[in-house]
Formats: C-alpha cells, structure tokens, sequence
C-alpha cells in the first residue's frame, strides 16, 4: 500500500457549491482521498448527481441556499448534529456579475456580496463555534484572481473576491490558537459553467483574447481541486493566512 500525505482518511469536509464546477470536482476528488463529505447547494437533483460520482460511502446531501445568510451559522450547526466536528471547510459557492461601475444595480451588487462574501462569515462563525471543528482543522475559501488583478466590468466580482482574501488573513491570525487553518485559493479561467457565461458575454475576439492571457490556457476543475486537497491534507499543515494562485500563468505575465 502506498502512503500519501494527501490521504483524508477518517476527515469530514463540508463542501458548498457542490452541485457543479469546481465544487462538485473537489468533492469527487476528497472522496477518492477518502474523505467523508456534506454536500451543499440549492439545486438536490445536481447534489445527487455528484454524489453518484464520488468514491465511498457516508456521504451526506443536505440543499441549502447560502443567500440566506442569516441562518447560515445554524444551519451550519445543524449539520454538525447529524455528522460530528467537521475536519474540513470548502467554500467554493459564489455567483458571477459582469457589469460596467456605471450599470451596476444596487439588488444584483447586494445579492453577489452576499452569496460571495457575506455567506462565507456566517460559515466561518458556525465553524469556529465550540464542538464544530474538529482539531487541527482546515478552511479553504474560494477566491479569484480577479480578486488580485483588476478587469474592465468585474469590479464588484472582484471586490468580493479580494474581500476573501482580506478575510482569511485575520480569520488565519484570530483561529490560530484553535488550530484552525484558513486559506484561500485564486483560481485563474477554468473550464466551467461559469466560463461558458464569459464566452456567451463576450465576443469571440474578447474570448480568445482571455484564453491567450493564459500562457498555459484555461484550467480544469480538476486543477483547482487538487489545490483545495493539497491545502486541507497534512501538505498543508503549517500554511495559513495564504492565497494559493492557479491561474496558469495570469498574474505572471
């Protein structure tokens, strides 16, 4: 048997936006790493479909709507009721707006910070509640690189994400004494339903355009998984209050 420090054998994650893209890809790849996972989202039928996907058993489906952000903390709580101190937190739930400053309408603004940002503090102050997190415990928030470099349109996606990042380097600071780890992840363009709404808002020039600003081209979910996995895992157990980049070279250029 081959011994990897990857391996999440006996862990509990808790997984948003698991009903596609990057989250759905993580929580196939934490269950090949034996992990035990709770999936969330709003939309069961796609949840159950990545649960079909995954490897092993005891994994959990429980829908959820995180723009409901005043119960997210309970709901959080609720969920370590059924299934014990949670090991892991993957934030990978968000939305995308792409709107000129000028454009912006203040209830689409509200409802991305919310879902983007605001979700991610009540998560946050569910998880480091006594009995929630289990010892030497790991959180890996979803954030962008557009959350590091700006982009005509994206500013208030890019705000949301930047404020990620913002918020793991104190949340890293304050839960030190816990052992709670808390990191981020900056992924670059990655071929998911999120880039098919790029290639429908832009033109095909603009589009190819942004694929060329990737010296290694767009990514896969897969790549963004394998972040979130070297994070949470004994690989990552002295990194906290750190943006992980996996952009294929964006920031570089």
């Amino acid at each position: 048997m081959v011994l990897t420090p990857l391996d999440l054998g006996g862990s509990t994650v808790l997984v948003t936006g698991a009903s596609s893209g990057i989250g759905r890809e993580t929580a196939i790849l934490l269950s090949e790493l034996n992990a035990r996972l709770v999936l969330t989202a709003r939309n069961p039928v796609r949840l159950e479909e990545t649960r079909l996907l995954m490897s092993g058993n005891g994994h959990i489906v429980e829908p959820f709507d995180l723009s409901h952000t005043a119960e997210v903390s309970d709901w959080l709580r609720s969920q370590v009721s059924r299934c014990g101190p949670l090991n892991g937190l993957v934030h990978c739930a968000g939305t995308l707006l792409m709107s000129p400053a000028r454009f912006v309408r203040h209830p689409d603004a509200e409802d991305l910070i919310r879902v983007n940002l605001l979700s991610a503090i009540m998560l946050m102050r569910g998880f480091c509640q006594k009995g929630c997190h289990a010892a030497d415990s790991s959180v890996v928030l979803l954030s962008s690189i557009m959350g590091l470099s700006g982009a005509a349109s994206m500013s208030v996606y890019g705000a949301s994400k930047a404020a990620l990042i913002g918020l793991s380097r104190s949340l890293a600071v304050e839960f030190a004494g816990d052992r709670i780890r808390v990191n981020c992840v900056a992924p670059g363009m990655v071929q998911t339903d999120m880039l098919e709404q790029f290639r429908e808002l832009l033109s095909p020039e603009k589009f190819d355009a942004m694929e060329r600003a990737h010296p290694l081209g767009f990514g896969t979910a897969r790549d963004i998984a394998n972040a979130v996995a070297f994070l949470l895992a004994d690989t990552g157990r002295w990194i906290t209050g750190s943006t992980l980049v996996v952009d294929g070279g964006y920031l570089a250029r």
